[in-house]
């Protein structure tokens, strides 16, 4: 049976309404009858292309991909919501309040958290953010005014929200902001390509797949001479400064998932590995001495793959759950 984990996150990602195409950092393939967008209705894509702001009412657990104005009203007493924000690789969001009726004093609060979270587990883990956890979280009841627009630091972001008196609730407006050097990435579909670049900084990035997968390394900078090795106790690449490694688990945060492979010197050729994992992450520990980047694509990870071994693959550590 599939694990509570990914059944949760499949439940978050049927929600999505993202539109299909290429960008600089991530191609999507074989988009046809599961492409995101076909979940549209006519009239709402009449209305994107002519420009027009997308709205519409917020359900209690909800999904967004798209940039609009949104709102919730509460018809009963509503204790434990949230909505999760996705956008594309490249992408930040931007959340701003337009209209906020909540009885804060009465134990209400709406609350926007920098990334997901999601059973106590964090999207960026707390290793790999430049926030500390508690100032990823933006209270409304606390700021008020004075802090009515919040930007995240990756593709994803969400609000928790309580309101217990029906008729109260909030407006929200949702942008999206271009990311020059995307970072943290959740990715909205279960193949894709992708190029995480690191251009002298001192940071941790990871990419995130939510799906048993594929994954071939086809190019990797480090500025450093080449090799591939296996993560062993007693052996890794943390001393290295600048290394790639590869993680597995049934969770969302990467510091609490198993280490797969390490990858510590540069290459141009091809590294694959099958992980049959809940989720997989490709992360990146870059010092800042060199410009680092790592070139990779996925793809969906079905049970006969698990069968069959192929050419310079590493062993697949995780099976998908039948």
């Amino acid at each position: 049976m599939r694990s509570a984990f990914q059944f949760q996150c499949h439940l978050v990602l049927i929600f999505l309404a993202a539109s299909k195409g290429e960008t600089r950092y991530l191609e999507v393939r074989d988009a046809g009858e599961d492409d995101p967008f076909l979940l549209l209705s006519e009239d709402l894509k009449r209305e994107l292309s002519a420009g027009q702001i997308y709205r519409r009412s917020l359900r209690c657990i909800d999904m967004l991909s798209i940039e609009g104005q949104f709102t919730f009203t509460a018809d009963q007493p509503q204790l434990h919501c949230a909505t999760f924000f996705i956008g594309e690789p490249e992408e930040l969001i931007t959340i701003d309040y337009d209209f906020v009726n909540i009885d804060c004093q009465g134990g209400d609060f709406l609350k926007v958290f920098d990334g997901w979270i999601l059973k106590g587990e964090k999207f960026p883990s707390s290793l790999d953010h430049p926030l500390t956890t508690s100032q990823r979280y933006v209270d409304f009841c606390e700021s008020g005014n004075i802090q009515r627009s919040i930007r995240s630091s990756q593709n994803v972001a969400m609000i928790f929200f309580k309101i217990q008196q029906p008729g109260n609730g909030f407006t929200v407006t949702v942008k999206k902001n271009s990311n020059l050097f995307p970072c943290n990435v959740i990715s909205q579909t279960p193949s894709g390509r992708f190029t995480m670049v690191i251009p002298h900084q001192h940071r941790n990035c990871s990419f995130s797949i939510i799906y048993p997968v594929v994954i071939k390394i086809s190019d990797l900078i480090l500025g450093h001479l080449n090799g591939l090795f296996l993560k062993k106790p007693s052996a890794g690449c943390a001393g290295m400064g600048d290394f790639v490694e590869l993680l597995g688990g049934a969770g969302l945060d990467p510091s609490k998932m198993f280490p797969l492979a390490d990858l510590c010197h540069s290459f141009h050729g091809s590294a694959q590995m099958k992980i049959g994992c809940d989720n997989t992450v490709l992360r990146m520990v870059s010092s800042g001495k060199h410009i680092n980047r790592v070139t990779f694509e996925y793809h969906q990870l079905d049970l006969q793959e698990t069968e069959t071994r192929k050419e310079n693959s590493i062993e697949e550590f995780c099976f998908p759950s039948i």
